[in-house]
């Protein structure tokens, strides 16, 4: 039985973990990954050189991501944190007093699966840091080879020093489009053209939040000269509104937008490319959130999050969410997140047995950075909203579901003939949603359709249900069945004490 188990070893996983074994909790850290940092963060294969080698190239906050994981490797050898690496949860169970992770080998990972995985891991305390991935839009020829998602380019780049093509448009909205495009060109990837669907005037609508992370500037300031030294086109108020090809990709059409997102007319022109990565901002995994009976909400922009208060706890006893989960901000906020939760878990729990004589005014001065770092990330939403008629964008013949080939024909068929009206029934009578991928590629798009068809706002509490609908899933990951079939009856959980410290009564804050 662990103090805490943290999932995910991302910048929020991997600083909840290390704080959470700074303040004497005994730690248990799940992910995926053979290596922590996640995908902001991901690397090559560390060698025995690793610790003192250069910052890779593409990478922000890389000496913080170093600290970090010397420490985490620190109290993995002192046995202060259980580290379990290549090894996914695919079922969560939380109980009154104990949390209960279900796990298996995670697939396709270099390293194979880890030697003697427990079936299940116990903690009082459950840290979610599930992170997050690509938010997609359909568009017509998406499914064509070449096409990738913006964050998936940046992945190659990052884990392997592969550029994924010779000539690159990228695509969408929001600052991630930055990187991976002067990514690509550091790499020797000629990028045609940078096709932000937004105006930079979002964000002089949005100072007040703006102006709290004057850093980002400077990021925003590098990036520019960096653009002016390839001569990197930005193009605003643009967006990829169909991609060509017949094997793969070989060009795109680039249309002007109106404000509202459709398409002014006779602006389209088609950009030979060999490469489309295509990035509208980032959508959190709520598989583990959902299967706790954690609220969720819509947030600002667009996404469904987790409920949590300003402790980043979530309504669920024993549960709390950090990172893109509890809403999407970016490395450097889910970084304090994780230390916020990791730090206010080990003062429910007692933290003074660590001698953190200080960790009320920590835990005070981490809420207002995040609060800082939270005002920035709502001004930047707003100023790169998904643009509100996208849908005009699509043909019937549109794919939507790669992973079932449902094309937006067939799911306004759904609608019409079979009355579908809203995600859960779309997604039954047209099947978006049900292939490999369990709808994290289509969700938010069959969402947001779902929503349109039925004549209701994306944005309403509604639409907030329909992304509920394609995000919950019984399982949260693949599993083989025989795991299935192994487990043993559901027995109730034992009454366990609570977590004993020699702190001294009272409010340890």
């Amino acid at each position: 039985m662990f103090d805490v188990a943290v999932v995910g070893a991302g910048p929020a996983g991997l600083a909840a973990a290390v704080h959470a074994a700074g303040a004497g909790l005994s730690v248990a850290l799940v992910d995926a990954g053979a290596q922590p940092g996640g995908q902001f963060w991901r690397h090559p294969v560390e060698g025995e050189a690793s610790a003192g080698a250069p910052e890779p190239a593409g990478h922000h906050g890389w000496q913080q991501f170093a600290v970090l994981r010397a420490r985490l490797y620190a109290h993995e050898s002192a046995g202060r944190i259980t580290y379990w690496r290549n090894a996914q949860v695919w079922l969560l169970a939380a109980g009154p007093a104990a949390g209960v992770l279900h796990l298996a080998p995670a697939l396709d990972v270099p390293g194979g699966a880890p030697d003697a995985l427990p079936a299940t891991v116990r903690a009082r305390r459950l840290i979610l840091c599930p992170g997050g991935y690509d938010r997609q839009l359909p568009v017509p020829g998406w499914d064509l080879p070449g096409v990738m998602a913006a964050g998936g380019v940046q992945a190659l780049l990052k884990g392997s020093g592969t550029a994924a093509g010779k000539v690159a448009v990228v695509a969408g909205t929001g600052p991630f489009l930055l990187p991976v495009a002067t990514g690509l060109a550091g790499a020797g990837v000629r990028v045609a053209a940078i096709c932000e669907a937004n105006s930079p005037a979002g964000w002089l609508r949005n100072l007040r939040g703006a102006v709290q992370a004057p850093e980002k500037a400077v990021e925003g300031a590098a990036y520019a000269a960096a653009l002016a030294r390839h001569r990197i086109p930005y193009r605003v108020r643009t967006a990829v509104t169909e991609i060509h090809g017949t094997d793969r990709v070989e060009a795109v059409t680039m249309s002007h937008l109106a404000r509202d997102g459709m398409v002014v007319p006779g602006t389209g022109r088609r950009v030979s490319c060999d490469v489309v990565a295509l990035g509208w901002g980032f959508t959190p995994q709520l598989e583990l959130v959902l299967a706790a009976g954690a609220a969720t909400t819509m947030d600002v922009d667009g996404s469904l999050v987790a409920v949590v208060d300003d402790r980043l706890a979530t309504g669920v006893p024993g549960i709390s969410v950090a990172g893109e989960a509890a809403g999407v901000g970016g490395a450097s906020m889910a970084v304090v997140e994780g230390e916020l939760a990791a730090l206010c878990v080990a003062a429910e729990s007692g933290g003074a047995r660590a001698g953190a004589a200080g960790l009320g005014a920590r835990i005070a001065r981490l809420q207002r950075e995040r609060a800082r770092l939270r005002g920035f990330a709502v001004a930047m939403h707003r100023a790169n909203p998904v643009p509100e008629r996208w849908q005009g964008w699509l043909v019937p013949e549109t794919v939507v579901c790669r992973c079932e080939e449902v094309s937006y024909g067939e799911l306004c068929r759904a609608h019409v003939e079979l009355g579908a009206r809203d995600a859960r029934s779309l997604k039954s009578f047209a099947r978006p949603g049900m292939g490999w991928c369990q709808g994290r590629v289509c969700g938010y798009a069959a969402a947001s359709i779902a929503a349109n068809l039925a004549g209701r706002p994306f944005g309403g509490p509604a639409a907030a249900a329909d992304l509920r609908a394609m995000a919950k899933r019984a399982l949260a990951a693949p599993v083989p069945l025989g795991q299935l079939a192994a487990m043993a009856p559901g027995q109730p959980e034992p009454a366990l004490p609570p977590l004993e410290t020699p702190a001294a009564k009272g409010d340890p804050t």
